[in-house]
C-alpha cells in the first residue's frame, strides 16, 4: 500500500501596510523576515514612497535625507510590492482591503499641523509650519506658489521644525541651489523680502527641543546672523537638572548661552533669525491680515514649566508660522482619536470606541502613538505591531481572530491572490505605481539634477511624476 503525502495548499498570508513612509517601510520589512509565508503590498497615497524623509524633511539636510538610502534597499529587495498612488478611501476602502488582505497595518503618519487655539489665527499671513514644509519640499497635492511678502516673520515653537521653516525663510535662495529645492520654489524664495525672522518659545533654553546639530547649523547660515536676548536666559531647578542629565540639552545650552557672547557690533548680515525665550504667544494682531505679535512674559516656576507674568509686548510681523506640533488625519471606516490625532490601539492592535479590537487591522508609526520620537522608535514600534500581528495569526494572541485565528493561519481574505487587488485597481482605472515604475522617477529627477550639478532636481506635479513613470521604455533598433 502506498504511503500518501499531503501537499500544503495553505496560500501565503496577505497583509497590506497603508503608508510607504519609515513606519510603513520598517513594519513591512520586519514582517518580510519573519518565519512565516507572506505576501506584503505597501498602499501608498502619492505617486512617490518614503513620506516625510522625502516631503518633510528640509531640502539643505541631505544627511537625514540618507535615511531614504536604507528604505530604497528594502523596496528594491522585493520582498514586499509596492503599490503608489493609491489613495485609501477613495481608490481602496478597508471593506475591499478586507476582501483581498488577511490583515492591514495602518502607518499613515500625522501631516496635518496641530491645532493652535490662539485669537487671530485665521488672519491673512497666519500659515501651519506643516503647510509650508510640504511647499518647500515639493508636494504634489499643494500649490505651487507660496505668498513670501513679508519682512518680519514670527515662528512659534521650540522643536526642530520651527528650526527648519525659519533657517529656509531666512535663507538666500541661491545658497539652496546645490540641494534638491524644486525650481518653482527656488524661484518663490528668490524673491523673499524678508530680513528678520523671530523664533518664540514660551519655556527657557534648557526646555527647548531642538538638537545640538541643528541649533548649530543655524549660524552657519551665509548672510543671516544670530541674535539672542541675555534677559530670556533664566534657569531654575528644573533647567539644571535637565541640563544635569542629558548630554543634548547641555548642548543646546552651551550653544545658546555662547551666542550670548557674540558683539551686536560685529553683526552685519542683511537677515536674521532672532531666538526669544519665555515669550508664550498670546493673540495674532492685525485688521484682516497679519499686523503683529502679542506675547506674554512668562517665568520658570521650579520644575522647568512656566507661568504668565501679566507682562505683554506687541512684535511687528506680517507673517506668523505655527510650528507646535503634526496632528493625525482620520480615515474612513478605522477608529480616531480626535483628541490626540492618532488611531486608537493597543500594542498596535487597532481598537474601537468601546476598547474592543477591531480584528485584523493594526497601526505602527506616528498615528499610533503620536509624533514624537525618532527612526529608532519608529523601528520599536513596528516590532511590537508585527509581534501582536505574529501573535494573532497562531491564534495565542489577545486579538485572535474568531474568523480563523490558528485553524487557518489567520488567512480570512475571500480573495487571498495576489494578482486580483490589481485587477481591482485596474477595472477602477487606477494608476498605480510600482517600484520599478517609480525607479524610472528616481533616475530621472537624478538625470534633472546631474544636468545642473545636483545630485537630483524633484518633480512636484503628480501627473507628470506619473508621466514620467508610466512613460514605456524606449524601443531598441
Amino acid at each position: 500500500m502506498k504511503e500518501s503525502h499531503t501537499v500544503s495548499t495553505i496560500r501565503p498570508l496577505r497583509v497590506a501596510v497603508v503608508g510607504a513612509g519609515p513606519a510603513g517601510i520598517y513594519a513591512a520589512d520586519i514582517l518580510s523576515k519573519q518565519p512565516l509565508n507572506v505576501s506584503i503590498d505597501i498602499v501608498e497615497h502619492l505617486p512617490a514612497p518614503f513620506g516625510l524623509v522625502r516631503y518633510g524633511v528640509a531640502p539643505d539636510h541631505p544627511r537625514i535625507k540618507q535615511i531614504i538610502l536604507a528604505l530604497h534597499k528594502i523596496l528594491e529587495h522585493g520582498d514586499v510590492r509596492l503599490l503608489a498612488n493609491v489613495r485609501y478611501g477613495r481608490d481602496i476602502t478597508l471593506d475591499d482591503m478586507h476582501r483581498f488582505y488577511d490583515a492591514v497595518i495602518f502607518a499613515t503618519g500625522t501631516i496635518k499641523d496641530a491645532p493652535m487655539p490662539l485669537p487671530g489665527v485665521d488672519l491673512e499671513g497666519s500659515y501651519g509650519a506643516a503647510d509650508f514644509v510640504s511647499w518647500y519640499d515639493g508636494h504634489p497635492d499643494v500649490p505651487r506658489t507660496w505668498p513670501l511678502e513679508a519682512q518680519e516673520i514670527a515662528v512659534l515653537g521650540a522643536g526642530n521644525v520651527a528650526l527648519d521653516v525659519a533657517r529656509i525663510l531666512a535663507k538666500h535662495a541661491d545658497d539652496l541651489l546645490r540641494t534638491e529645492i524644486p525650481n518653482n520654489v527656488y524661484e518663490g524664495l528668490k524673491e523673499n523680502p524678508v530680513t528678520d525672522v523671530h523664533i518664540f518659545a514660551r519655556r527657557g533654553p534648557a526646555q527647548v527641543k531642538f538638537s545640538p546639530l541643528e541649533l548649530r547649523e543655524l549660524a552657519q547660515v551665509p548672510d543671516v546672523d544670530i541674535v539672542v536676548y541675555p534677559e530670556d536666559y533664566e534657569f531654575d531647578d528644573g533647567s539644571l537638572a535637565a541640563i544635569e542629565k542629558t548630554n543634548q540639552t547641555k548642548q543646546v545650552v552651551k550653544t545658546l548661552t555662547d551666542w550670548t557672547l557674540i558683539d551686536p557690533a560685529t553683526q552685519q548680515a542683511s537677515r536674521r533669525i532672532h531666538l526669544h525665550f519665555l515669550h508664550a504667544p498670546s493673540a495674532i494682531l492685525g485688521d484682516g491680515k497679519v499686523e503683529a505679535l502679542r506675547t506674554e512674559r512668562t517665568r520658570l516656576v521650579g520644575d522647568g514649566s512656566v507661568e504668565g507674568t501679566g507682562e505683554f509686548t506687541e512684535w511687528p510681523c506680517q507673517a506668523v508660522y505655527r510650528a507646535v506640533g503634526y496632528f493625525g488625519s482620520p480615515l474612513e471606516q478605522v477608529p480616531f482619536d480626535d483628541a490626540r490625532g492618532v488611531i486608537p490601539n493597543h500594542e498596535g492592535r487597532v481598537i474601537d470606541g468601546d476598547g474592543r479590537i477591531v480584528h485584523g487591522v493594526y497601526a505602527t508609526g506616528w498615528i499610533k502613538r503620536g509624533p514624537v520620537g525618532l527612526i529608532g522608535s519608529t523601528k520599536s514600534d513596528a516590532q511590537e505591531t508585527v509581534r501582536c500581528l505574529m501573535e494573532d495569526v497562531s491564534g495565542v494572541g489577545i486579538g485572535e481572530d474568531p474568523r480563523g485565528g490558528d485553524l487557518d493561519g489567520g488567512r480570512t481574505a475571500p480573495d487571498g491572490n495576489a494578482e486580483s487587488v490589481l485587477e481591482f485597481l485596474a477595472a477602477k482605472g487606477v494608476e498605480y505605481v510600482q517600484w520599478a515604475q517609480f525607479e524610472v522617477l528616481d533616475r530621472y529627477e537624478q538625470m534633472l539634477g546631474a544636468s545642473q550639478g545636483r545630485e537630483r532636481v524633484k518633480v512636484v506635479p503628480r501627473e507628470e511624476m506619473l508621466a514620467i513613470s508610466m512613460a514605456p521604455p524606449p524601443s531598441v533598433g
